[in-house]
């Protein structure tokens, strides 16, 4: 088992990875803060592995709420639902909520964890890749509007995070492959050996390889540990994380939440990033060619929906936590394994890009 910090003071954290995780009750012993707690879950994760959590909790209260499964139920109204176990159950401020699910649940369990009675303590135990390298990481907890992704949320920190590797065996193709945006995404903005190590080994995670699956969530994790340290609220450098997120955001708000996959939306953005990088003269074509044959080996979409013209994008694109007094601001890349922070952007560059790439 691995074993990382997110460096935060007082509210550090660990980050375990491995293998049989769900099996290991000193783990979730040695950070639950009270006899009380609440699971989170859904309706694909709860048949897999809620009673195998649940046989770690023997001794505490512990009662479960399941939520259906997918994008376009991450609401304040379903987040109503926890909040209503909650108070029926009559449970403290010291109780404790578990999120076990993918990056949906950990952010509604996270956010009503935020909220109840001003904080209680949560645990993240991600199911998804993507959960395991990305969302279940740094505090960010949220949900959806029907006008932008994640616009209401706060920064909550988790006690710990339980990235068992073995529920990647009953994770599906298409969201193994989604996890894999967000992987990729470590390696463009600050580690070029990373991104080439991806290039050589993207079979082996796709063939679900247990040794190159372990290694880049850990190396992801490392990643995004050292950027939360620095920068926990999002103020200079964790922006960075960003990479390809307002394009991929106004995917998923304009084709309708839970028609891409949030990691394929990325992917896609990301790729629409790599372009305007190579607009303003930073990326050179071979570059792109690079960044996109990446996303194509990891079986990831490249290219926009065509029912999002160039307007329409723009306007989605200005309801982005980056902007300024409404202006659009992004992250680009100045080359593969260097990110830069949020800038304003030509307006006839971005135009470009909206109008062109993937549209040829």
């Amino acid at each position: 088992m691995k074993n990382l910090l997110v460096e935060l003071g007082d509210r550090s954290y660990p980050i375990y990875i491995g293998s049989g995780l769900l099996q290991q009750p000193e783990l979730f012993k040695k950070h639950i803060k009270s006899k009380q707690v609440l699971v989170v879950t859904n309706t694909t994760i709860a048949p897999l592995y809620l009673d195998r959590l649940l046989k770690n909790l023997s001794g505490y209260t512990v009662e479960t709420v399941v939520l259906s499964d997918g994008e376009q139920y991450k609401t304040l109204e379903t987040v109503s639902t926890i909040f209503d176990k909650l108070l029926t159950c009559k449970f403290s401020r010291n109780a404790t909520l578990i999120a076990l699910g993918g990056g949906v649940i950990g952010d509604m369990g996270g956010f009503a964890a935020a909220c109840y009675q001003r904080g209680i303590a949560f645990l993240q135990i991600p199911t998804t890749l993507l959960a395991q390298v990305d969302s279940s990481v740094g505090g960010k907890t949220g949900v959806n509007h029907p006008l932008g992704k994640n616009m209401i949320g706060a920064f909550y920190q988790p006690q710990c995070v339980i990235a068992d590797a073995d529920v990647l065996d009953t994770l599906d193709d298409r969201e193994l492959s989604a996890g894999l945006a967000e992987v990729i995404k470590y390696g463009l903005i600050r580690d070029i050996h990373f991104f080439e190590w991806l290039e050589d080994n993207i079979g082996l995670l796709l063939a679900r390889d247990k040794a190159a699956l372990a290694y880049a969530i850990e190396q992801s994790c490392l990643n995004k540990a050292a950027i939360v340290a620095e920068d926990e609220t999002e103020t200079g450098v964790r922006a960075t994380l960003n990479l390809g997120h307002t394009f991929g955001h106004a995917i998923e708000t304009g084709a309708g939440y839970g028609t891409y996959l949030h990691g394929e939306a990325v992917a896609i953005g990301t790729c629409q990033a790599a372009d305007l990088s190579r607009r303003k003269g930073w990326l050179t074509d071979a570059d792109v060619v690079r960044i996109i044959a990446l996303f194509n080996k990891a079986n990831l979409p490249v290219t926009p929906p065509t029912q999002l013209d160039a307007q329409h994008f723009l306007e989605l694109m200005t309801v982005d936590k980056k902007n300024i007094d409404g202006k659009i601001r992004l992250i680009l890349l100045s080359q593969i394994g260097l990110a830069t922070l949020p800038g304003y952007v030509d307006q006839t560059l971005l135009e470009l890009t909206l109008r062109h790439y993937g549209r040829q």
